[in-house]
């Protein structure tokens, strides 16, 4: 049974190997490097615009006709981006020492693109679904999603 369990798993491995090499050249090349960032800038100046509470980092992040759409506390959220950014407090949150942010994942299909990020905040977890466009050659984000999912207060 060893040799026949042995035997299969070289023949996955052989038959994957070309695959995972062709993403790990893919993960490294200098275009694929180049996209990755521009998709990141705008995904980017949303996080510094959470950090700082600043309007102004977060305009660039959005085109101006993009809508927000998210479900907090079983309720339907939408507004435009403006909206959202009119939000803007102008200086970071007080307890802004313990929140985490982060880009989770990119998937980039031309000049299309979807990315998840996390805002693990002290009260409430956010989890944005931004989707991108690359627009006149700069990647903004068009559309946000988002679920807030609050955390029970400490005992």
């Amino acid at each position: 049974m060893k040799p026949l369990i042995i035997a299969a798993a070289l023949a996955v491995a052989l038959v994957a190997a070309p695959v995972m090499a062709q993403d790990a050249w893919r993960a490294h090349s200098p275009e694929v490097q180049a996209v990755d960032a521009a998709v990141r800038a705008p995904l980017e100046a949303y996080l510094r615009g959470h950090a700082t509470g600043l309007a102004d980092e977060f305009r660039p992040a959005f085109h101006p006709d993009s809508q927000l759409w998210g479900m907090r506390n079983g309720t339907l959220i939408r507004m435009t981006s403006e909206e959202y950014i009119g939000r803007a407090s102008g200086a970071p949150a007080a307890d802004e020492a313990q929140r985490r942010r982060w880009i989770e994942s990119i998937d980039v299909t031309g000049d299309t693109a979807v990315a998840k990020i996390v805002l693990d905040y002290p009260a409430v977890r956010f989890t944005d679904y931004m989707a991108l466009s690359r627009i006149d050659g700069r990647w903004v984000i068009i559309n946000k999603m988002f679920q807030a999912e609050p955390k029970a207060p400490p005992a």
